[in-house]
């Protein structure tokens, strides 16, 4: 029987926690599988009152109390040290605990590892429930990412990956930076499930446009040495347009482009392969909720 952990960053929203570990349980409850449950706490001012543990299928609840805020991207990377580290497990679903990946859709990854039992899977997203302000930017952003690394990236966190991958991750520093560009640097046999964006349960987006901003540009910086060979390139070809016509108005794009590449140069030194090692010493405590109505 397989054995399968559901990895999940959490800052304050408990309440949509809870309905989400109601609807897993709701959903896996036919696998022939073993499902357990990894919430990273980051650092949350909340208490989690009246957070529910009486499920069907769930095995156990364990909640990582992280010390200090790292942000998301830096809790699923230090809960991806933990469970290969302290658990027993075949595959790690990452998903978000705010409703926006959908627990109907474990079911689509659960299929699939039958079917390519060795890949990791990601959640490439066809459909989003979000405003057409955000839509328009997340297409900038796919569109950036395309230009300056080469990567058309339709993923975020919500992917399953074997066990082997896993520890193919966490030896990387830039998995410290950004989790989706990671898989895509790091791990040439995927395949994907077509997924749509959810609604949030509860609270709305907690992250504003300049977080928006350098989230996007911390994807991008995974790909720093693409990023600087193609901008010289474009920078090249367009000196070698404007060469008999360069004014202060012609060279405001190679101003812009230079602030760019030094601003992915600087997000990219973030990548620190010694704090993602240390990763799991801002563990503070780790609560276990166990299941007395779990079934093998």
């Amino acid at each position: 029987m397989k054995k399968f952990i559901i990895l999940m960053p959490l800052f304050n929203d408990w309440k949509s926690a809870s309905k989400l570990l109601e609807q897993i349980d709701l959903q896996t409850k036919n696998w022939d599988a073993e499902v357990s449950i990894i919430i990273v706490n980051d650092a949350s001012t909340e208490n989690k009152n009246d957070f529910k543990s009486n499920f069907q299928k769930i095995k156990n609840v364990k909640i990582l109390n992280m010390r200090e805020n790292r942000v998301h991207q830096r809790c699923i990377a230090a809960g991806l040290k933990y469970i290969m580290k302290n658990e027993d497990f075949d595959y790690a679903i990452v998903m978000d605990a705010d409703g926006e990946d959908r627990p109907e859709e474990l079911n689509d990854f659960f299929n699939q590892t039958k079917k390519t039992p060795d890949m990791t899977i990601t959640g490439n997203r066809f459909k989003r429930s979000e405003g057409p302000i955000f839509k328009f930017l997340y297409e900038i952003h796919k569109l950036l990412a395309l230009i300056f690394a080469g990567k058309l990236i339709k993923f975020g966190n919500f992917s399953c990956i074997p066990k082997r991958h896993v520890k193919l991750l966490i030896e990387k520093p830039y998995l410290w930076n950004s989790y989706s560009s990671s898989i895509i640097k790091t791990i040439k046999e995927r395949t994907f499930i077509k997924s749509i964006r959810g609604l949030r349960y509860v609270q709305p987006s907690k992250m504003n446009f300049l977080g928006l901003i350098f989230h996007s540009l911390s994807i991008i910086s995974v790909f720093r040495k693409e990023v600087v060979i193609r901008s010289t390139i474009f920078f090249l070809f367009y000196l070698f347009l404007i060469f008999n016509n360069i004014s202060i108005l012609s060279l405001m794009p190679v101003l812009f482009l230079l602030f760019f590449v030094l601003t992915i140069l600087k997000i990219s030194m973030r990548a620190n392969i010694k704090e993602l090692d240390n990763s799991l010493d801002n563990i503070s405590s780790v609560d276990i909720l166990g299941n007395s109505n779990s079934r093998q």
